[in-house]
C-alpha cells in the first residue's frame, strides 16, 4: 500500500487516511504511519466522530476540495464501506492488499507496483549463497559482468522454493529442491526440467529451460534455471477488477492449454518412458497415502476414511497422456493484455496418467472458500454474475474440444483430487515444523488438512449416492405403520403404506436440491452463514455461558440479562437475525433469511450446542413458532402490533394451549373457552407449562381455547392474540424440573379469569384453531429436534473433555472400555438421529408440512430419547462444576421439552425419566 501511494501521489493526486483511533497518555493521538504520505489525515479522537458516521467523510471531502463520485475509500470493514458508497463514494473493499491494490489500479487506469510481480526478499531459513550461483551462472551463460546478484524469492511456491535472479541484462528463475530430510520420490525438479524441455517443442506453453545441476555443493540441494516470463499470475480464482468477458476467456484459455497438454504426442516429443503406462490412479492413491503417512502428526478421521474408500471406487482408466498434476490458475503465466497462457508452471507432480484427475484437479477453487489461505476459490462467489464458467461447464468445455463424453464418476476425481491436496498440505506442515517449508502459510496448513480431507469425504459421499441411485431397483418388503388410521395416505404396490417413500413434490418444490448431511455442502451464501454463526459462537457466546449461568442462579434472575440483551444487538449487527422462517413461509424474504427447512437445520443444531444462543440470534420457542403463526395466519394489523417488535426482539412471547386437567396435547380436549360478548371475547380457563410467559419482557399471549363446544371436533377450538397487560391474567407459580425454574422465560402455571380481548386479536376466525396449531407445530417440532442435536454433541463434548482428565483404577477414564463404549454408542445415536431430522426437513422442503407429517412423528420419538441417553451418559461422568451446571441445564430443559410428570411440589425425578413425546402436553402423554 505504501508503494500504490508513492505512484498515486507521483501521478498528483491527493490522498487522505481517515483512521479510527485514540489518545495516548502524554495527550498525543495514536496514528503509526508515515503523515508525509497524505494531504489529508482525518483522526477520530481529534474530530469526535468515527466511521462509519456520514459526517467524518464529509469532512475529508471537504478538506480535499472533492466531490464524492471524484475519491475511492479503502477499507476492511462493511459498514464503513456501505456508508462511503451510500454517499456516492467509490469503494474497494480490502480483504488482500494485493487484490485490492489490482482493484485500484483498474479504477485509475494506471499501475501502483514496481518490481517483479509476487516477490519478496529471500526468508532467512530459504536463504542461498550468491556467490557459488552466481560463479555457476556466469560460466553457464558466458557473462563476464562485475555487477551483484539480485536474489528474491516468489511467494507462490509451495514445495521446491523458487527464486527470481537478475545478473547483468539476464532475468532468470532458479527452481531447487527444499533442504532437509525429504519423502521419497518427491520434489523431483530433474523430471520437472526433462518435461518442459521436452513439451516446449510440442508447442505447450512452457518457460525456457536453460540447466540442471545436480551438484549440490554450488547451492546446497539440485536445482535447474530458466528464464523468466513476465506475464500475469492469477493468485485470486475470482479475477478481480477483469469484465465478466474477460474472465470467461481467461477461463477458456486455461481450459484450452489442458487440453493441449493432454493431446501431446507422447513418442513424438519422447516422453512415453515418463512414466508408467495404466493404473495411474490406483498407482496414485498408493503413492499419496504413503506421503500422508510418513508425514502424518495426528490422526484425521476424514483421512483414514478416505484411505479405505479409495482403493475400493477406483474408476476404470480410458487414456493415457501427459498430466501436469497441479495444474490450477496460479500456476499459469498470462498475457498481461490478452486471455492468452504464455508458460505453465510449476510440473514437479507430473507424469503419465488419466488426464481427468487433471482436469478435476483443475477445478478445486470451485469447491473451496473465497478464505481459504492456500489455494483460494470461488465457491462462495456468484459465478453467473462473474462470468466464469461453473465447474460443471468447465468439465463439459474440455470433453466438448477434446471429443468425449462426459464421465460419470466425476465425484471420485474431485474426492481424490482434494484427498492429494490434503496430503500435500500435511507435507507442507511437517516441513514446516523444522522451518523447510518455504510457504507463509505452511505453518497454518495443520488445520488445513483436516478441512479439506473432510471436502474430499463429501464428494466420496455424493459418489456413494450416485452408484447407489443406479442400482438396479427391488421393490422392498415394507412393514404396516398403522395403516387403519391414516386411510388417505399412499400405499405401496404391495399394499402396506411405506413410511419412508417421499411422495411426489408439487411443481413449487421441484427446484429444490438434494438432501444435504455436511455444512460444507450447502450452498455459498448459506455456507457462509453458517460458518459467521459459527465464529460468533466461539467468540461471544460460549465465552458469555459462565456469566449468563450465574445470573440464572442469582437473586435477579426474573429479570433479563443485560449480557443476553448485549450479544442480541451484536448478532443483529452480523446478520444472525431471525434466520428461522422457512422460504415457504417467506418467499418473498421479507421477514428471516429465506433458508429452507434443511439449511436451517444446519444453523439450528449449531445454536443448540448453547442453551442461550437460540435466543441471542432471535430464533428461540415459543416466538419463533408464534412469528411463524403470524406469519402465515395474521392480518396486516396483527402483523404490525405483535410480529414486527418480535421480529426486533423489542417483545417476547407465549403459548398458551397445556392445561392440567385434560390431555390436551390432543388440542380437541383443551376446556378453556372463548365466549363472544358486544365486540369483545371473553376469556376463562387455567393453562399451565406455559414457556415464557414469566419474562417481563412477554408482551403477547397466544391463546388456545374453545369457541363453540358444539360445533364439529376440529373446528370448535380458536386462537387469540392476548395482550399480556390485560386484567385477568393470573400467574399462580413458575414450574420447575431438576430444581431448576429456566428464568427469566420460566414455565408457568396461570389462570385467565374473565379477560377481556377485541374481536380483532382473533386470528384467521373462529374454529380456525386446531388448523393453526398443526401448522405452527410442523416447524416448531422440527427446530426442537434440531437442538437437541446441538445439545447432544454439547453433552458428548464435554463428557469427551472431562474423560481425559479424570484417572480412575490407574488409568485415566478415556481408557477405560465402558467409557469408550458409551463414547462411541452416544457418537452412533446422534449420527442417525441428525439424519433423520435432515431427512424429515428435506422433505418439508420437497413436498410441505402435510406430507412430512410422520416423518415429523418420527424425529419427535428419536431425538428427545437419543438426547437424554447421550445427556445421562455424560452426568455418568464426574464433572466439574460448569460442565455438571450445564448437563443438569441441558436434561431439565428437555425435561421441560418433554413436559415430563414431575411438578414443583413433587421433587426432583430420577436421572433416566424424560418420556419421548417431546411435544405432549400432558404427562399421560
Amino acid at each position: 500500500m505504501t508503494e500504490a501511494i508513492t505512484q498515486i501521489r507521483a501521478k498528483g493526486l491527493q490522498t487522505a487516511v481517515l483512521s479510527n483511533n485514540f489518545y495516548l497518555p502524554n495527550q498525543k493521538s495514536f496514528l503509526p504511519l508515515d503523515r508525509k504520505q497524505f494531504d489529508v489525515i482525518v483522526e477520530s479522537c481529534m474530530e469526535g466522530i468515527c466511521k462509519p458516521d456520514p459526517r467524518i467523510y464529509k469532512l475529508c471531502l471537504e478538506r480535499l476540495g472533492l466531490q464524492p463520485s471524484e475519491s475511492i475509500f479503502l477499507d476492511d470493514l462493511g459498514p464503513n464501506l456501505k456508508e462511503a458508497a451510500r454517499l456516492g463514494i467509490h469503494t474497494i473493499k480490502v480483504n488482500d492488499p494485493e487484490t485490492a491494490v489490482k482493484e485500484l489500479e483498474a479504477l485509475l487506469g494506471f499501475t501502483l507496483r514496481v518490481g517483479v510481480p509476487n516477490t519478496r526478499p529471500v526468508k532467512k531459513t530459504m536463504e542461498i549463497p550468491k556467490d557459488s550461483l552466481q560463479k555457476y551462472l556466469k560460466d553457464l551463460l558466458g557473462i563476464q559482468t562485475t555487477g551483484p546478484l539480485e536474489l528474491l524469492q516468489f511467494d507462490h511456491g509451495q514445495s521446491n522454493p523458487t527464486y527470481y535472479i537478475r545478473l547483468a541484462n539476464r532475468d532468470l528463475v532458479l527452481r531447487k529442491k527444499p533442504p532437509g530430510t525429504l519423502l521419497p520420490s518427491a520434489h523431483a525438479i530433474e523430471r520437472e526440467f526433462r518435461i518442459m524441455k521436452a513439451l516446449a517443442n510440442a508447442g505447450v506453453p512452457v518457460p525456457n529451460v536453460l540447466d540442471l545441476c545436480e551438484d549440490s555443493s554450488v547451492i546446497g540441494t539440485p536445482f535447474y534455471v530458466m528464464e523468466y516470463c513476465p506475464g500475469l499470475i492469477y493468485k485470486d480464482p475470482s479475477l478481480p477488477g477483469l469484465e465478466p468477458s474477460h474472465r470467461r476467456a481467461i477461463y477458456t484459455a486455461m481450459n484450452t492449454v489442458l487440453c493441449k497438454i493432454h493431446s501431446v504426442d507422447l513418442q513424438a516429443v519422447g516422453l512415453e518412458d515418463y512414466g508408467k503406462q495404466g493404473d495411474y490412479i490406483p498407482r496414485q492413491v498408493r503413492t499419496w497415502v504413503k506421503q500422508y503417512r510418513a508425514s502424518e502428526t495426528s490422526t484425521i478421521p476424514a483421512m483414514e476414511r478416505l484411505i479405505e474408500w479409495l482403493p475400493l471406487h477406483l474408476p476404470r482408466q480410458q487414456r493415457t497422456t501427459v498430466v501436469h498434476g497441479d495444474f490450477r490458475l496460479d500456476n499459469l503465466v498470462f498475457h498481461p493484455e490478452e486471455p492468452e497462457v504464455l508458460a505453465v508452471l510449476d510440473w514437479e507432480l507430473s507424469t503419465l496418467g488419466d488426464p481427468l484427475a487433471d482436469v478435476a484437479y483443475s477445478c478445486l477453487a470451485h469447491y473451496l472458500p473465497s478464505s481459504f489461505p492456500v489455494l483460494r476459490g470461488i465457491n462462495d462467489c456468484d459465478l453467473t454474475q462473474l462470468g466464469i464458467p461453473a465447474a460443471e461447464e468447465y468439465f463439459r468445455m474440455y470433453c466438448l474440444q477434446m471429443g468425449l463424453p462426459p464421465t460419470e464418476n466425476w465425484n471420485f476425481y474431485m474426492a481424490f483430487s482434494f484427498f492429494r491436496v490434503a496430503a500435500i498440505l500435511q507435507g507442507v506442515y511437517k516441513r514446516s515444523l523444522t522451518g523447510q517449508a518455504s510457504s507463509t502459510y505452511a505453518e497454518q496448513t495443520g488445520k488445513l488438512t483436516e478441512f479439506v480431507s473432510n471436502l474430499a469425504w463429501d464428494f466420496a459421499v455424493k459418489e456413494g449416492f450416485r452408484v447407489f441411485k443406479e442400482m438396479p431397483f427391488t421393490n422392498p418388503l415394507t412393514r404396516s405403520y398403522h395403516t387403519w388410521a391414516r386411510p388417505q395416505s399412499q400405499w405401496c404396490p404391495t399394499g402396506s403404506r411405506s413410511y419412508s417413500s417421499v411422495p411426489e413434490a408439487s411443481p413449487a418444490h421441484t427446484s429444490r436440491g438434494g438432501l444435504v448431511i455436511s455444512p460444507e455442502s450447502l450452498s455459498p451464501p448459506v455456507r457462509e452463514l453458517y460458518h459467521r454463526l459459527k465464529h460468533f459462537m466461539e467468540q461471544r457466546v460460549y465465552p458469555a455461558e459462565p456469566e449468563l449461568q450465574s445470573h440464572q442462579a442469582s437473586a435477579a434472575r426474573w429479570s433479563p440479562s443485560p449480557l443476553i440483551e448485549d450479544l442480541k444487538e451484536k448478532a443483529k449487527a452480523e446478520g444472525l437475525w431471525n434466520l428461522f422462517l422457512p422460504l415457504e413461509a417467506d418467499p418473498e424474504k421479507k421477514y428471516g433469511a429465506g433458508l429452507t427447512n434443511m439449511e436451517y437445520a444446519h444453523l439450528c443444531e449449531l445454536m443448540g450446542t448453547s442453551l442461550y444462543a437460540p435466543e441471542v440470534c432471535n430464533c428461540s420457542a415459543p416466538d419463533t413458532g408464534n412469528m411463524e403463526l403470524l406469519v402465515r395466519y395474521g392480518t396486516e394489523a396483527q402483523k404490525a402490533r405483535w410480529l414486527i417488535p418480535l421480529l426486533e426482539g423489542k417483545a417476547r412471547s407465549c403459548f398458551a394451549m397445556t392445561e392440567p386437567q385434560v390431555a390436551s396435547s390432543d388440542a380437541t380436549n383443551i376446556e378453556a373457552s372463548i365466549r363472544e360478548e358486544d365486540s369483545f371475547y371473553v376469556i376463562n380457563g387455567h393453562k399451565w407449562w406455559i414457556t415464557g410467559i414469566l419474562d417481563p419482557r412477554c408482551q403477547l399471549c397466544v391463546f388456545m381455547g374453545k369457541t363453540d363446544p358444539h360445533a364439529l371436533r376440529h373446528r370448535q377450538q380458536s386462537v387469540l392474540l392476548v395482550p399480556m397487560d390485560t386484567p385477568g391474567i393470573k400467574i399462580i407459580r413458575p414450574l420447575t424440573v431438576y430444581g431448576l425454574e429456566d428464568a427469566p422465560g420460566g414455565h408457568g402455571e396461570v389462570r385467565f379469569e374473565h379477560v377481556r380481548v377485541p374481536k380483532e386479536n382473533m386470528v384467521l376466525g373462529p374454529g380456525r384453531g386446531f388448523e393453526i396449531a398443526q401448522g405452527r407445530l410442523g416447524p416448531g417440532r422440527i427446530h426442537h429436534c434440531m437442538r437437541l442435536i446441538g445439545f447432544s454433541e454439547r453433552a458428548l463434548a464435554l463428557m469427551k473433555a472431562r474423560v481425559k482428565s479424570r484417572v480412575a483404577f490407574g488409568k485415566p477414564l478415556v481408557e477405560q472400555g465402558t467409557v469408550l463404549a458409551d463414547i462411541a454408542q452416544s457418537r452412533v445415536e446422534i449420527e442417525q438421529a441428525r439424519l433423520l431430522v435432515l431427512r424429515a426437513a428435506h422433505l418439508m422442503d420437497l413436498a410441505g408440512n402435510k406430507a412430512a407429517a410422520l416423518d415429523i412423528a418420527m424425529i419427535k420419538m428419536v431425538a428427545p430419547s437419543m438426547a437424554s441417553r447421550v445427556i445421562d451418559r455424560a452426568i455418568q461422568v464426574p464433572q466439574g462444576s460448569p460442565g455438571r451446571w450445564l448437563l443438569w441445564a441441558i436434561k431439565s430443559r428437555l425435561s421441560f421439552l418433554g413436559l415430563s410428570e414431575t411438578r414443583a411440589d413433587q421433587g426432583p425425578p430420577p436421572s433416566t425419566l424424560c418420556l419421548p413425546g417431546l411435544w405432549s402436553s400432558r404427562p399421560e402423554q
